[in-house]
């Protein structure tokens, strides 16, 4: 009497890891190329197949991707400055990319 019962209750997509979406992606005729996706782009595309509604819209700081891009891109001109010994830009770099790396913990969460 007090089991319950794991079809009536299903956890919320936001919940699921990124295999247990792959394989309910895969059983929806509307999503192509689910194994290819990251978890984000797997739950908006099956919650626009399913025809669910965002529960509230998230204010778009870039995504992650292009943000780790961008510190990529930053710590290499960081070398290059210190190789110069370039102490101010080598500075100013440290402190671009460590809010960088700030932004991207707070996109996370």
């Amino acid at each position: 009497m007090g089991k319950k019962n794991a079809e009536t209750r299903e956890k919320p997509l936001e919940k699921m890891t990124a295999t247990e979406l792959r394989e309910m992606a895969k059983d929806l005729p509307d999503i192509t190329g689910a194994h290819g996706m990251n978890k984000p782009e797997l739950v908006v595309a099956i919650k626009k197949a399913k025809g669910i509604k965002e529960d509230k819209p998230r204010k778009s700081r870039g995504s992650i991707r292009e943000m780790k891009k961008n510190i990529r891109a930053l710590r290499s001109k960081q070398e290059k400055a210190v190789e110069k010994k370039d102490k101010k830009m080598a500075a100013i770099f440290r402190r671009r990319i460590s809010r960088l790396k700030k932004k991207s913990r707070r996109a996370v969460a």
